[in-house]
């Protein structure tokens, strides 16, 4: 027990030197210090730099080791488009706080970012402003990070000639967080990033997704928006995610939807907003995922149903006003519909319990045919429609006979 005591103490006054002996080193035009790149040279690891306010045309700079930089005023960090800015390699425990990076270099092979972020861990990345990147903040082979409350707005033209604004790529334990990201390839693209977190993010106007991940299993995504992008979100390949307050918003486009599942499983899309896309949620091969409290207001179609898609429960969601509730292009039907509220219900409660009386169908027949012939949709409004859909309630044909919901909810959830 006295040999556990004396390491201790050890440790303590190990950490207690460290602490004691880090020291700050001030950046400005006037300083002893006149670069970034020559305060990171003499720094050792603990200290801090503290950048006073200016135009530091730099690029390559090269962290690795522990170290905090932090800007006072309006510190603007320009790269001359001559090559990624900040690079952080092989080292824990860096801070990037309060700059503007700006004028990355464009290159095909060397992904050079703003902030580039390779093989190290407990990296922190705060109120930064990032401007004419090709990627904004690029994140390889790391984990325990923190990427807050930064502005990234990109100037992408094309997919061929832009990155990402926040690109993770075999990392794990990454809170992405409070962020706003316009102007991109993809706002916040994941691969193979496991147990991280996004949160209340906007994402907007960006040339792909507002988000786009694959083979990344054990996410959250919390109260993000997602806003007139070419597509909202993409998710693929991946298990066990949690969706859940987001809002999915005018995202339109031949191709577009807010939300694209494939091949996804065990998953939870609860309490999120998808309104005004072209598609709200986009379906092809999604096992055991729960749609809860789901808002679908005003979509071109609420949900698509490709195929592959089994023991599904949607349940206690808002359908309302949506040109399309629903297609399905399977004549199976594996998923559970049960307490939904569909605006287009005209059923009846007798015995007032707030549930219709009578199953509702919401695989309308016209919806089967535009998705086969799309110009067929110019009859949408007209009496023809009205017949054929309600011939196919009557006695399905095209579609799964138990594919229904039985309890359809009388008035929208609040």
């Amino acid at each position: 027990m006295t040999g556990i005591r004396i390491y201790c103490s050890i440790i303590i006054l190990f950490v207690c030197a460290n602490v004691l002996n880090a020291k700050t080193i001030t950046v400005c035009n006037s300083c002893g210090v006149k670069s970034i790149k020559e305060a990171i040279s003499q720094a050792q690891p603990g200290d801090q730099i503290i950048v006073q306010e200016g135009i530091y045309k730099e690029y390559d700079l090269i962290i690795n080791k522990k170290l905090s930089i932090i800007g006072e005023g309006n510190v603007i960090v320009d790269g001359e488009k001559k090559g990624g800015i900040f690079i952080i390699s092989q080292s824990d425990g860096v801070t990037l706080k309060n700059l503007t990076i700006q004028n990355v270099g464009n290159s095909y092979s060397a992904d050079y970012a703003a902030v580039r972020v390779t093989q190290s861990t407990n990296f922190h990345l705060e109120n930064l402003k990032l401007r004419q990147f090709y990627f904004g903040i690029h994140v390889g082979k790391s984990s325990n990070g923190q990427i807050l409350n930064n502005d990234i707005r990109g100037d992408a033209k094309d997919e061929y000639n832009s990155g990402n604004g926040v690109h993770l790529w075999y990392s794990e334990k990454v809170e992405i967080k409070n962020n706003y990201i316009s102007g991109c390839r993809d706002g916040i693209y994941f691969e193979f990033a496991n147990f991280c977190k996004i949160e209340s993010n906007y994402t907007t106007k960006n040339i792909r997704y507002g988000l786009h991940f694959m083979f990344s299993n054990n996410d959250e995504y919390i109260n993000n928006v997602f806003t007139e992008n070419a597509a909202g979100v993409a998710v693929m390949f991946s298990k066990k995610i949690n969706m859940i307050g987001n809002v999915f918003k005018k995202n339109w486009g031949a191709s577009s939807y807010g939300l694209l599942l494939k091949e996804i499983s065990d998953a939870e899309i609860l309490n999120n907003t998808f309104e005004e896309n072209s598609t709200g949620i986009q379906i092809d091969g999604t096992t055991r995922i729960n749609y809860f409290n789901n808002k679908f207001n005003n979509n071109g179609w609420a949900m698509k149903v490709a195929g592959a898609a089994y023991s599904n429960i949607i349940k206690k969601n808002n359908f309302s006003n949506n040109s399309f509730d629903l297609a399905y292009n399977s004549n199976i039907n594996d998923n559970l519909f049960e307490e939904n509220y569909w605006s287009d219900y005209n059923g009846y409660d007798l015995n007032k319990d707030g549930f219709g009386d009578v199953p509702y169908r919401p695989v309308k027949l016209f919806s089967y045919i535009v998705d086969k012939t799309p110009e067929a949709i110019i009859l949408l409004r007209s009496l023809f429609v009205s017949i054929i859909n309600f011939s196919e309630r009557v006695s399905p044909v095209f579609t799964p006979d138990n594919l229904m919901d039985n309890k359809p909810k009388m008035t929208p959830y609040p």
